[in-house]
């Protein structure tokens, strides 16, 4: 009797399938491999136009910097130039008056004395000339002189730029004094002391700094404020010494008195016939009521955040606050605050020290 064939469970069949099965997983493989490889490559490209774009970016950025170096070293140069020509200029000037008087003690003719008088006149011009030139390079765009020891305005990080610069001057009583108990204290006495305040000059001869420092070309307001904004001028152009020292007369006779509303303030900005392009905001601390005066005497810390971001809510978005602040006790959020105000508005911060300005 024949044997039965025993069945292979590896045919040639199952070889087959296994065989397709293996070269399709690694088919798979190689496109998904591939295509990250080129995602990659793409990324890779990116990156460097970007890189690429940046280096350029500090390559001009360098060029730029030498260019305005070479220019600082240049004006540096002129001026030193324009220095010492004006010490030759004062020499000759004493030579010339030495002259004149033994001329005039020989008893020389009057031709003589006339000739040298009209020399002496026109070195003189020359000083003055050179004099203007050399004040007009260091002073930069200065409308007006401040006494002082030292040039300090490099140290503050504020730009007094713009074609309207608008003042606005906190002048309530807490500008009297920096603690809250000498605030009231001196708010109580008579308006002689009110205006004597220490803290209060410090904040006029702020005022006086930055009317000084505007450029020529433009026209400053000032407006002080407590509970309801007081303008002490109209837009007066920089250059005129009659209407700034008008406009900072009325501010030296100011007493600073009662509450402070910003949101009154921030509103005046907003009717003016022609709007402020820069802003002076000097103050102490958040704002102690809004549009109306409060029922209560004292007013908690939120409730100054909240007066101060409804004042905010009225200001145009695209005008500069530079906010120079005279810290207060007891008002710890006025500083972040401000700040931000300042840093949202694209304009300057400063907390200055006792002896600023």
């Amino acid at each position: 009797m024949a044997r039965k064939r025993e069945a292979s469970v590896f045919s040639l069949s199952f070889l087959d399938i296994m065989s397709c099965g293996f070269g399709a997983v690694i088919l798979v493989f190689i496109i998904i491999n591939h295509g990250s490889e080129t995602h990659s490559q793409e990324l890779n490209v990116t990156l460097m136009a970007e890189v690429k774009k940046l280096e350029e970016e500090v390559r001009i950025g360098a060029e730029n910097l030498v260019v305005l170096r070479t220019a600082m070293n240049e004006t540096d140069g002129d001026i030193a130039t324009a220095e010492l020509t004006i010490e030759q200029l004062l020499e000759q000037i004493r030579q010339q008056q030495q002259q004149m008087l033994e001329l005039l003690e020989s008893d020389s003719s009057d031709e003589e004395i006339a000739s040298l008088k009209a020399e002496l006149l026109s070195i003189e011009e020359q000083v003055d000339d050179l004099q203007n030139s050399t004040a007009a390079n260091n002073a930069g765009a200065a409308a007006r002189t401040v006494i002082g020891q030292g040039y300090r305005q490099y140290l503050t990080g504020i730009r007094v730029g713009g074609d309207r610069i608008l003042i606005l001057l906190d002048a309530s009583t807490s500008m009297l004094h920096r603690s809250i108990v000498n605030a009231i204290r001196l708010g109580l006495m008579a308006p002689d002391e009110k205006i004597a305040a220490e803290k209060w000059q410090r904040a006029v001869r702020t005022v006086e700094w930055v009317s000084a420092n505007v450029p020529p070309d433009a026209d400053v307001q000032l407006v002080v404020f407590n509970g309801k904004p007081i303008p002490l001028s109209g837009w007066i152009n920089a250059t005129s010494e009659t209407d700034t020292e008008a406009m900072l007369e009325r501010l030296r006779n100011h007493i600073p008195e009662g509450g402070s509303s910003l949101v009154n303030a921030f509103e005046y900005v907003a009717t003016l016939d022609l709007p402020a392009d820069n802003i002076f905001l000097i103050t102490d601390g958040l704002p102690t009521q809004g549009k109306s005066e409060p029922r209560t005497p004292t007013i908690s810390s939120s409730e100054r955040v909240r007066l101060f971001l409804n004042a905010i809510g009225t200001l145009n978005d695209n005008i500069p606050v530079n906010v120079v602040l005279f810290p207060m006790e007891g008002d710890p959020m006025a500083t972040p605050y401000y700040w931000i105000l300042a840093q949202e508005t694209a304009g300057s911060f400063l907390a200055p020290s006792r002896d600023w300005p």
